[in-house]
């Protein structure tokens, strides 16, 4: 079983803000394959199902390694970001999830806004999420996609920053970039992290 984490705060209030964007694409996973998070465990709301081959991957159909489905478990951690590593842990452990099959989707600063980086694996670039799983699960080595969302053009704490929604220009992007980040997870999914990379690192949308 692969396990699918999108970093965020719990509450409507929180949705739309730019550190949601983990907790967003989960969203826009489950919707399309069919899969309830409507479960609890572990301070996390989860769901359970299968991945099956969706149009992402009818270029690559022949590529890597192939299969028609995959389990997987779709996670949102409940503990406000700075905890998220206790829910993941708890979750990695109780369902026997592989470290290497952990991929975590979160926002960064330092990117550019709409800009999508996927890693293999890594350091927290000073993301409290990211310190948070790192410490829990006593390794840096899994996946994971950085979503750029840039940094304030006002003078601004970046705690504010991240803590607002989307601009409406911002958002004409990351609605199309969410899918695009759904289809990197799938590809991932069914062929590895190295042609994830390949695909979708080379031509990020951009906000500009």
């Amino acid at each position: 079983m692969k396990m699918i984490v999108g970093l965020g705060n719990p509450g409507p209030q929180y949705a739309r803000n730019r550190h949601n964007i983990g907790f967003q694409v989960v969203d826009v996973l489950a919707r399309r394959h069919a899969i309830s998070l409507s479960r609890s465990k572990y301070n996390a709301l989860y769901g359970q199902g299968s991945v099956t081959h969706s149009r992402a991957f009818e270029s690559v159909r022949s590529q890597g390694r192939d299969s028609s489905s995959q389990k997987v478990l779709m996670v949102r951690p409940l503990t406000f970001m700075n905890l998220s590593g206790n829910a993941v842990a708890q979750m990695a452990n109780y369902f026997r999830v592989e470290i290497q099959d952990i991929f975590v989707i979160y926002d960064e600063l330092d990117l550019p806004s709409g800009k999508l980086r996927l890693r293999p694996f890594g350091g927290s670039g000073g993301h409290n999420g990211m310190k948070s799983l790192i410490r829990m699960l006593g390794t840096d080595r899994f996946p994971r996609a950085r979503v750029g969302i840039g940094r304030p053009d006002t003078p601004m704490s970046p705690a504010d920053y991240v803590l607002q929604n989307f601009s409406a220009d911002e958002e004409t992007v990351f609605e199309s970039l969410r899918h695009r980040i759904a289809d990197a997870v799938e590809t991932w999914l069914f062929h590895g992290i190295d042609l994830a990379m390949n695909r979708f690192n080379s031509a990020p949308a951009t906000a500009e």
